[in-house]
């Protein structure tokens, strides 16, 4: 995902399920607590269970930001606390973790775990990846109206946004470029 224009609007969420990055959502509360507390504060953020909550899903998620330097082995879930004494510390081991090369941030179609916090950004212009909405032939269209799917309609592809016939409460955002040669929609939410 691409964050091509936003406004002030950037909220730090904790995702109650794991998340593909470029899915909207609505905030909700939620039960993860890390480093004594510091993640109590932030809302829950979830993909829309049903319509009403799809009106309502106007936030795209994406990852924190991460200034850790690359490449670095990151663990699932994260735990930032244990690791102060290093991995030769039984308690830090065993753990599964990822290497990446580059920011998380950086790559594209990555799942965001639960319980990690993040970033949901409102009002703005973003790119999607090719896969990361649901194709329709007049999506590629500048104009067209875009909603989000919810899990009540489209179980797998919850928080996508879908080409929208005709103007109506469920609208949330208006496709403002595709590019043939990639895939990728440009939009603007609303």
């Amino acid at each position: 995902m691409e964050i091509n224009n936003y406004t002030n609007e950037i909220v730090g969420v904790i995702p109650t399920a794991d998340i593909v990055e470029g899915r909207l959502g609505v905030f909700t509360t939620h039960s993860h607590d890390y480093d004594f507390g510091s993640k109590t504060d932030l809302p829950g953020f979830i993909v829309p269970a049903t319509a009403e909550q799809a009106n309502d899903a106007r936030h795209i998620i994406t990852w924190q930001v991460d200034n850790r330097p690359f490449p670095a082995a990151l663990p699932v879930p994260e735990f930032s606390f244990n690791t102060r004494q290093g991995y030769g510390k039984t308690t830090n081991t065993p753990f599964s973790a990822t290497v990446y090369l580059t920011n998380r941030g950086n790559q594209e179609g990555l799942t965001i775990p639960s319980g990690a916090p993040s970033l949901a950004f409102g009002k703005g212009t973003y790119t999607l990846p090719s896969g990361a909405f649901i194709n329709h032939a007049s999506i590629v269209n500048a104009g067209a109206l875009l909603q989000v799917a919810n899990t009540a309609e489209d179980t797998d592809d919850a928080g996508k946004l879908k080409y929208l016939a005709t103007y109506s409460t469920r609208k949330v955002g208006t496709v403002r470029e595709y590019d043939t040669s990639t895939g990728k929609l440009t939009f603007d939410l609303d």
